[in-house]
C-alpha cells in the first residue's frame, strides 16, 4: 500500500517541526502507478489504522483521509518527484516535502486564519519570498475567487510579502 502525507504529521516525520500533532493527513493513495483521492481508504488500511488507535489507545482518526478533496483540483506539480519516501512495514509514506507543504500550509492559513497553526507552520518553514508566491499561484488554482485572493494578500502581506501582480 502507497499513500501520500502531507500537513503537521508529514513535517513532524520530516523533522521539519517538532510541535505535537494529533493526525497523519493523506492525501492520495497511489494505485497502479496513480494517485487517487485517499478517500475512500482501501478497507486493508482502514483496518490497520483501526488496530493501531485500538492497540495505542489513541483517537481511531490519528490517520485520515481529510484533505483528498486537493487531489481533485491537482497536487503542486512535481509533488511526487520530491517528496520523501518512507517504508513502515506494508505501508509506504510519500512524504511531501517543505516546499509543498508550503503551498498546502499557505492554503490552509488562507482559509482558517491568522491564529491558525498553519501561520506557525509557515513561520517553521521560512519561506522566501519567490516560494510565498508560487505557492499562492498554487492556492488560486485551487480558490480563484476575488474573496479568496483578498485574504490571501493579507496572509502574504502578514509574512511581509507583497504581490508581485502573479497572485
Amino acid at each position: 500500500m502507497e499513500a501520500v502525507a502531507i500537513g503537521g504529521g508529514s513535517l513532524l516525520l520530516l523533522g521539519l517541526i517538532k510541535r505535537p500533532t494529533r493526525d497523519l493527513d493523506l492525501v492520495a493513495i497511489m494505485e497502479g502507478g496513480r494517485l487517487r483521492r485517499a478517500d475512500p481508504m482501501p478497507p486493508a488500511l482502514k483496518a490497520a489504522i483501526a488496530d493501531v488507535a485500538r492497540l495505542k489507545g489513541i483517537d481511531p482518526h490519528w490517520m485520515n483521509a481529510a484533505p483528498s478533496n486537493l487531489v481533485d483540483l491537482g497536487l503542486p506539480d512535481g509533488l511526487m518527484r520530491r517528496a520523501e519516501r518512507r517504508v513502515y512495514g506494508g505501508l509506504t509514506l510519500h512524504l511531501a516535502t517543505r516546499i509543498d507543504q508550503i503551498a498546502f500550509k499557505l492554503y490552509a492559513a488562507v482559509d482558517q486564519g491568522p491564529d491558525s497553526k498553519h501561520v506557525d507552520d509557515l513561520r517553521l518553514l521560512a519561506p522566501t519570498k519567490p516560494e510565498f508566491l508560487d505557492a499562492a499561484r498554487w492556492t488560486r488554482t485551487h480558490d480563484p475567487s476575488s474573496g479568496f485572493r483578498e485574504i490571501l494578500l493579507q496572509v502574504l502581506a502578514h509574512f511581509g510579502v507583497d504581490d508581485d501582480g502573479s497572485v
